[in-house]
């Protein structure tokens, strides 16, 4: 497999936060797959969540891509406040500025949908604690595309609801707590010496 077929998503809302923000630390300096964070947040408030990710690894640097912008493996990416973040079939990001889906923008749901299109069976979705059912949807997908769905324990997110709701539809997924999340994340990071 080269090293830009695979490709992993986060996806959360309320809750999520500090499970990203003990992640973030563990993993490993080098790595050869993209990852993306598509959380929730305040719409008019000026965000610093980028900042805090990457002061948080100390490792790296999460940022929010531009439009068109190639995505690259080993980078730690964050969906822009605001707008959609869409994968396109060249595998560059699109943003999108389009009506809200499930009261939120970024939506979870068309960011997995758009990466599963592209990544079909080595797209990883992965749903953490939130209060709407946004995501469901997508990973019902990353999973009709051969990809594989990882899911928060309702019993162990802060907010069940967005788990629940993943679950009920898509009850083959993997459901887990956050610890077992992690390691699981870090197990389907492709390691590289940091000299490719």
């Amino acid at each position: 497999m080269k090293k830009d077929d695979k490709i992993i998503l986060i996806g959360g809302s309320a809750g999520s936060f500090p499970i990203i923000m003990n992640l973030l630390p563990e993993l490993p300096v080098y790595f050869d797959v993209p990852v993306i964070i598509v959380l929730h947040r305040l719409r008019n408030v000026i965000s610093e969540m980028a900042y805090l990710f990457s002061k948080a690894t100390n490792k790296h640097t999460i940022r929010e891509p531009e439009d068109k912008e190639p995505i690259l493996p080993g980078n730690i990416y964050l969906a822009p406040q605001n707008y959609h973040l869409l994968i396109e079939p060249d595998k560059v990001f699109s943003l999108d500025y389009s009506e809200q889906i499930n009261f939120s923008r970024p939506s979870i749901d068309l960011s997995f949908i758009s990466a599963a299109n592209v990544y079909k069976e080595n797209c990883i979705g992965i749903l953490l604690s939130g209060s709407n059912k946004d995501g469901a949807n997508g990973l019902t997908h990353v999973l009709t595309k051969g990809g594989k769905a990882i899911i928060q324990d309702p019993i162990d997110a802060s907010y069940n609801v967005m788990p629940t709701e993943a679950i009920k539809l898509n009850p083959t997924a993997l459901v887990a707590n956050a610890q077992i999340i992690q390691q699981l994340i870090i197990e389907n990071l492709t390691f590289s010496n940091g000299n490719e």
